[in-house]
């Protein structure tokens, strides 16, 4: 049996969670269709889904298109929550993008079907909601065509839109409006199918183009599209047709090598980790010991760990049952693999891109519990947070005792109080939500403290040079010594340390695209005392190297100076034209800069660059300036130089420590 591990994604509120139940209901999966209203879905399961009525982790259900098993994994529309959207990308054979008939093209919807077409994953358009007042037709294609891409095909016609009785009528070949579109959509993606339709038309059957189409969508060069309502059932035959017919299943290769991706973790009722795995290739089997990590979620660089599956439970037909073991294609749990992590390979890495289709969350906010002692409560639910979602990049200064997380907004961060109260018991404050700067050094700088002087207290000799590098190169950690002048772990702690001391620079942001060389080395002998064992005293250790090399790099950036960057969004903006006058002035008070405004009949859509800090406000003036027809699209793009007004941008929740009160911390470690 075929396996299709299908994507349901839309922007918020465009029904996608409802098609979902739809689906399952039409396959026979279900025996009643939930809603969303009444918080009785199948894949909001969630406590505060349901209460919220929006999808907030990505759910998996199954079920059967004749010979075909579907695994249909419901995503969040919101774009707080869009790194879940983002792990599943990577474990699709096909895509449902869904458009709500009335509202139409929204900016979620345009940054959805950018990365699936980037990203080449075969896609089906649903128009949804067809039955409320105010659907549009022939208008929504248009803008699907302008706004999303060219290549689409409508694939029946509607009637009674805005009504309970609105209808879709899927085209036949009969057709012959259907089949010109559909034949000339199809010549203008190959030169062979045209060569053959110049040669002779007749040649160019019904048939011949169904299946070209197939083949094309599969390749996702083409979007079929069709029109129906999830609530009232009209068109969902025709979609369910069309996922068994034009989207790509996969047989996959159960004799080959174990090969799969981990896109979702989450806990048991005893607090064990689940990790739902996508098999691409191989069978994993019950109490097999199963290698994971290397060249996925792991950073360090070091090997793969290992862990044996003590159970698996396999999607299947509406329902999750339990196996020995599952096969190529097929979506599992896997219980037992203790240490495993969010975008882990199992087995052999796939060879693939980088998996980071959207952008870094641009804010952080620190969090403290309401109860001191609920401290260490805290740490331990949020690093099972970060297990879901690594994103929130999880952050813990030892010296000042608070923990701060990182964000995509404020719904992140309300869902993520509302988690730890439901489901841990936290109650929990928030700073003020911040966006993240980051500090690149102006010059060079060097520093170095000798082993045996003043104010050196370590026995360790260590010099360090900070220099600029280019953008995106993050840090880079050389070697101007010999590899042989002292033991390699104390090479290795100088590294370990000088990446997380950079977290923290000069203004509390984090030190990025640079290059640290070591210029300076010296330890002392292991050596023993009078009565013949080791003495830590005489000897230099792993802490000398981790506790002298903070003071030393920090000396070196103090010298070469650093400069605080912000975030900034590239933003599309889409506004009536007799609004344009009002808008310009709102955005340059902001801090927008745009760089293009091209009139588009009664529009005008302008491109340019804001400071992430401002898009919130933005957001919320728009709607005022533009009677409610204003659209936003805006994505993190790059840093840029905080600007005069804000010479230093201390990152005020994190002000770094001074020399003096880093020795006085030292002494209490020590």
């Amino acid at each position: 049996m075929h396996t299709l591990n299908l994507g349901i994604l839309a922007h918020v509120d465009a029904g996608k969670t409802s098609l979902t139940e739809r689906l399952l209901h039409t396959a026979g999966a279900i025996d009643t269709i939930g809603s969303v209203d009444d918080g009785n879905t199948l894949t909001d399961s969630m406590a505060l889904e349901r209460q919220r009525g929006i999808t907030i982790k990505s759910a998996v259900v199954s079920f059967a298109v004749d010979d075909i098993t579907v695994n249909l994994i419901d995503t969040p529309g919101h774009p707080d929550f869009i790194a879940e959207v983002e792990r599943v990308l990577g474990v699709l054979d096909g895509a449902v993008l869904v458009i709500s008939a009335v509202e139409g093209v929204q900016a979620q919807t345009r940054v959805l079907m950018r990365t699936l077409q980037r990203l080449r994953i075969p896609t089906l358009v649903f128009v949804n909601k067809i039955d409320r007042r105010g659907a549009r037709h022939a208008s929504l294609l248009r803008d699907i065509a302008e706004k999303l891409t060219p290549a689409v095909l409508p694939m029946g016609s509607t009637g009674g839109l805005g009504t309970r009785d609105a209808h879709s009528t899927p085209y036949a070949a009969a057709d012959t409006e259907f089949t010109a579109r559909m034949t000339d959509l199809l010549t203008a993606h190959d030169d062979a199918l045209l060569a053959t339709y110049v040669h002779d038309e007749k040649a160019l059957t019904y048939g011949r183009l169904h299946d070209e189409l197939a083949a094309q969508t599969g390749r996702a060069r083409v979007h079929p599209v069709f029109f129906g309502s999830a609530i009232t059932g009209a068109g969902i035959d025709a979609l369910t047709t069309g996922i068994r017919e034009l989207l790509p299943a996969t047989e996959g290769a159960p004799e080959g090598p174990v090969s799969g991706t981990v896109f979702k973790i989450e806990r048991g009722p005893a607090g064990e980790k689940i990790a739902y795995v996508r098999m691409f290739s191989g069978t994993v089997r019950t109490r097999d010991l199963l290698p994971f990590g290397t060249g996925g979620g792991k950073t360090d660089g070091g090997k793969a760990d290992e862990g044996k599956v003590t159970a698996i439970s396999v999607f299947d037909n509406g329902s999750s049952d339990r196996r020995d073991h599952v096969g190529a294609g097929q979506i599992a749990r896997l219980w037992g693999l203790g240490d495993i992590r969010v975008g882990d390979p199992v087995g052999t890495p796939r060879d693939t891109a980088d998996t980071h289709h959207f952008s870094p969350p641009t804010l952080e906010t620190v969090i403290s519990p309401c109860r001191p002692a609920d401290r260490g409560a805290l740490h331990s639910a949020l690093v099972q947070l970060a297990e879901q979602d690594p994103l929130i990049n999880l952050r813990q200064d030892e010296i000042r005792q608070e923990t701060a997380v990182s964000l995509y907004g404020e719904v992140q961060k309300e869902v993520i109080e509302a988690t730890l109260a439901d489901e841990y018991g936290l109650d929990v404050t928030f700073r003020e939500t911040t966006t993240i700067c980051v500090e690149r050094p102006q010059g060079s700088g060097a520093a170095v403290e000798f082993m045996g002087k003043d104010p050196n207290p370590f026995l360790a000799t260590i010099g360090l040079r900070i220099d600029p590098a280019p953008v995106g190169t993050g840090v880079e950690f050389r070697l101007e010594v010999e590899l042989g002048s002292m033991p390699y772990a104390f090479f290795a702690a100088v590294e370990d340390t000088v990446k997380e001391t950079l977290t923290q620079g000069l203004h509390g942001w984090q030190v990025t695209d640079c290059t640290v060389t070591m210029t300076h080395s010296g330890y002392a002998p292991r050596q023993s005392s009078a009565h013949g064992g080791f003495d830590k005293n005489m000897s230099s250790t792993g802490a000398d190297f981790r506790l002298l090399t903070p003071l030393v790099l920090m000396n070196a950036l103090e010298q070469a100076g650093s400069q605080v960057h912000e975030p900034m969004h590239r933003f599309r903006l889409d506004i009536p034209a007799d609004t344009y006058g009002s808008v310009l002035p709102v955005l340059s008070r902001l801090r927008g800069v745009a760089h293009t405004a091209v009139p588009q009949g009664a529009s005008y859509l302008l491109e340019g660059d804001i400071p992430a800090a401002e898009v919130h406000a933005l957001e919320q003036r728009l709607p005022t300036l533009t009677s409610g027809e204003g659209v936003l699209e805006a994505a993190f793009d790059h840093y840029q130089p905080v600007r005069d007004a804000f010479p230093t941008r201390p990152r005020t929740n994190h002000n770094p420590l001074n020399r003096k009160e880093y020795l006085l911390h030292v002494v209490r470690r020590v």
